[in-house]
């Protein structure tokens, strides 16, 4: 099973060291949009929200996958 790494880049980088086996590329995006989600969350509840903030995802040969934005991984209306 691949092993994908979600990088966090906010107020702070985190890189992540571990990783995380994932059945596949859908699988390490739908981790990736519940993570950001629920970071969202966090600050939210802080009174503030960055939707530039993001996580880099890459595979166990240092390649990136991905790059989703908070404001990806969710829907604003006005």
């Amino acid at each position: 099973m691949p092993r994908f790494y979600f990088h966090l880049f906010n107020d702070v980088t985190t890189i992540d060291e571990e990783g995380q086996e994932l059945s596949d590329n859908d699988a390490a995006r739908i981790r990736a949009v519940k993570e950001a989600r629920e970071l969202m969350g966090e600050t939210l509840r802080q009174g503030r929200i960055d939707l530039s903030h993001h996580i880099a995802v890459r595979n166990d040969r240092d390649e990136l996958v991905f790059d989703l934005k908070f404001g990806d991984a969710v829907q604003i209306r006005p």
